[in-house]
């Protein structure tokens, strides 16, 4: 088959990649010179630690290994099965530790305590009483994950990038772009993610996600490895995994700092391969989304980060905001659905799209039997 995937995001081209890997030829159109949505905008964990039990767990499960089996073949995607840590500072946090890793042995989890801790990650040089460790928590570089996906496929001969191409029209027989081209196909997936308007709005409707605004950020340098990607006791909250009864006394007697609950925040900390660390996040759900970068949660986030690490974070010199959509639906991990004879709509991952594409484009493959 001739299969065109609409959407330069990790989400199309793990789609690209199944179809190319499954014989057909693909063109994947971009509006943009290169994606620069949430597929870039993040930090590029491959996050199995915290997902909900049953089909979301299992997703980024078969994701996980799936990110390992590619990353193998294309070394410049930056795979590294380098775990994660989750630290808790205080004896509330870490009930929810030990509560997550007996439970959590599907997931890699086991709990260390502060010296364990530290002996995995020497950076860790704050004080705290322990860490969730999730072993098969992973990373990739977000940055550079498209591309070099982009250039294995290229070499198959059987892969087109077409960048700077906005799809307006859909016909019988494939799309037509801004420049007035016709593309054939016999399957077209828009992969679209927040861009949900125009086309994608006249052939499927209102779509049952929502929008979610975040702030990060990347330092220079660390000056050190850090060995695993890092979390604060925050994210406990923030994650499904997590939730039972140390949570549930966590909450009632632990409120988060103002500036962290007004921003529905918790701290991610992952090294990139130059040094450098990608920190965040906040969560904004009401729109319309501020349009300016607000500076209190960045403070937040240095005083967190500076206190797990036991000295001043290094100088930021990047910050971004960043949109992706979620299915509404929490049950649902992402949104599929056929809106015109040969053409389907696949979007709605939300924080969930680094982590599961790969995953979600083996679906996809397999549901239209590909």
């Amino acid at each position: 088959m001739r299969i065109l995937i609409v959407g330069g995001g990790v989400l199309g081209t793990l789609h690209a990649w199944q179809a190319v890997e499954r014989g057909h030829d693909v063109v994947q159109l971009e509006r943009e010179p290169e994606a620069r949505g949430a597929s870039v905008r993040n930090f590029g964990l491959v996050w199995v630690g915290g997902r909900a039990a049953g089909a979301e767990l299992a997703t980024a499960l078969r994701a996980r290994h799936l990110w390992e089996r590619i990353g193998e073949r294309v070394p410049a995607l930056g795979f590294r099965a380098n775990g994660s840590l989750t630290v808790a500072r205080t004896e509330a946090e870490l009930a929810v530790a030990e509560e997550a890793a007996e439970a959590g042995t599907e997931r890699g989890c086991r709990l260390l305590d502060a010296a364990e801790t530290k002996k995995l990650n020497p950076a860790l040089g704050g004080d705290f009483r322990g860490a969730l460790w999730c072993e098969r928590d992973a990373a990739v570089e977000p940055r550079t994950a498209q591309p070099a996906l982009r250039g294995a496929l290229a070499k198959t001969g059987r892969y087109t990038w077409c960048p700077g191409r906005e799809v307006r029209h859909l016909t019988g027989t494939g799309v037509v772009d801004d420049h007035g081209e016709r593309h054939d196909g016999d399957l077209v997936l828009f992969c679209t993610g927040a861009r949900n308007g125009g086309l994608v709005r006249e052939l499927a409707g209102e779509t049952p996600v929502r929008k979610v605004r975040l702030q990060m950020a990347q330092t220079e340098p660390l000056g050190e490895e850090l060995t695993t990607s890092v979390a604060d006791g925050d994210s406990f909250r923030y994650y499904p995994a997590y939730r039972g009864e140390a949570l549930d006394t966590l909450e009632n007697t632990q409120p988060q700092a103002e500036t962290a609950r007004a921003h529905r925040m918790q701290l991610l900390l992952v090294q990139r391969l130059d040094g450098s660390l990608t920190i965040g996040d906040t969560h904004e759900y009401d729109e319309p989304f501020a349009f300016d970068v607000t500076e209190d949660p960045y403070e937040h986030l240095e005083t967190v980060a500076g206190a797990l690490l036991g000295r001043p974070l290094p100088r930021i010199r990047r910050r971004w905001a960043g949109v992706y959509v979620q299915t509404a639906d929490p049950g649902r991990i992402v949104h599929r659905a056929r809106v015109a004879g040969n053409a389907f709509l696949v979007t709605g991952p939300g924080g969930r799209g680094m982590t599961c594409a790969p995953a979600i484009a083996e679906d996809t493959a397999e549901e239209l039997d590909l």
